[in-house]
């Protein structure tokens, strides 16, 4: 049983009878409309299908409408499925791989998905992924310049594009977090820091490794004649090529420089714990001299004129605290207190 329900007028969402919740399947249908993307309510040609998560049920239906295998899909639902261009019966498959937060209850925690591109033969543009890209949504807004639906190729394109720019954006927020966390570093004596740092390292690699098995699909793109690009379109994707050539660059860049950092990082531990010991060892050996002297005229023998004057304990006090100030300064003059 489906029901359509608009929410804020920017999506169309296929729910089960229980209701939208989180990691339920949606279907979102949008067409282009006199320069604007508008949602609508029944899948047509030359309209954009974008598939989150979708139930068996759900893709069996999109196969009797647009002729695309559902093994093709599920494919795609796969969380660890490599990226690549082929062509499948009723249209041509593109799986890319894109950043995503997995957990945010853990900083940084990021990981990425495939999502899968399907042009198909009569002509209706489909994308599956297991989860929704924020991303896509300026797609879905229609804040893409020169963004239109019912052409294809380019359509393709702009979502490589954008995905790319996905990447910078959050390697640029990695980036910020890696400076954030450096001021911290300098007197730090824990590990809560080095774990952040070790998240974004794991980050980084995942990140590597997608955008060069992009960078394949990207390759083939260009070499093979998968998809039929006009002038405009082979320009396009010249520039997308560039663009995923500097992500991964720029994420080899920020692999290094944290590389380093972490290095660095657990030196400054170090050094910091050693200067805390060597501080409090020195202060004990301060503190100890009163109790050392208090300690000796303590005992049960005769003591003299110190014994027997009304100012003995004041004597004991000032002398204990004269030898303790001259070794304090001492221990300060050779660096070690």
């Amino acid at each position: 049983m489906y029901f359509f329900t608009l929410i804020n007028h920017h999506d169309i969402v296929v729910n089960r009878y229980y209701g939208n919740r989180k990691g339920e399947s949606m279907i979102k249908i949008f067409k282009s409309e006199l320069d604007k993307i508008n949602l609508s309510e029944q899948i047509e040609k030359d309209c954009w299908i974008d598939l989150i998560n979708p139930t068996k049920e759900e893709v069996q239906k999109i196969k009797a409408i647009c002729g695309i295998d559902d093994s093709v899909i599920m494919q795609v639902l796969v969380e660890k499925e490599f990226p690549r261009v082929k062509k499948i019966n009723g249209g041509i498959l593109v799986v890319i791989d894109v950043p995503y937060m997995k957990d945010r209850s853990i900083k940084n925690k990021y990981v990425t998905y495939p999502l899968g591109i399907i042009i198909c033969d009569n002509h209706i543009m489909l994308t599956v992924s297991l989860v929704e890209h924020e991303f896509l949504k300026k797609f879905k807004l229609g804040e893409v310049e020169n963004f239109d639906i019912t052409k294809r190729e380019r359509f393709l394109l702009q979502i490589i594009f954008n995905s790319a720019e996905a990447y910078l954006y959050t390697l640029d927020s990695l980036e910020n977090d890696i400076q954030k966390v450096e001021k911290h570093t300098y007197h730090s004596t824990n590990n809560k820091q080095l774990l952040n740092f070790l998240n974004i390292q794991k980050s980084l690699v995942y990140f590597i490794t997608s955008l060069r098995a992009n960078s394949s699909v990207l390759e083939r793109l260009q070499k093979e004649d998968i998809i039929s690009l006009n002038k405009e379109e082979k320009l396009l994707l010249e520039d997308v090529i560039i663009e995923n050539k500097q992500c991964i660059e720029n994420c080899a860049i920020s692999r290094e420089i944290l590389s380093s950092t972490i290095d660095a990082y657990g030196t400054i531990i170090s050094n910091n714990l050693n200067v805390i010991v060597k501080f409090l060892t020195a202060i004990t050996i301060v503190f100890s001299i009163p109790t050392m002297i208090a300690s000796f005229l303590g005992m049960n023998v005769p003591l003299g004129i110190v014994g027997e004057s009304d100012l003995s304990f004041l004597f004991i006090c000032i002398i204990s605290f004269i030898v303790s100030l001259v070794l304090a300064w001492w221990l300060r003059k050779r660096n070690m207190l």
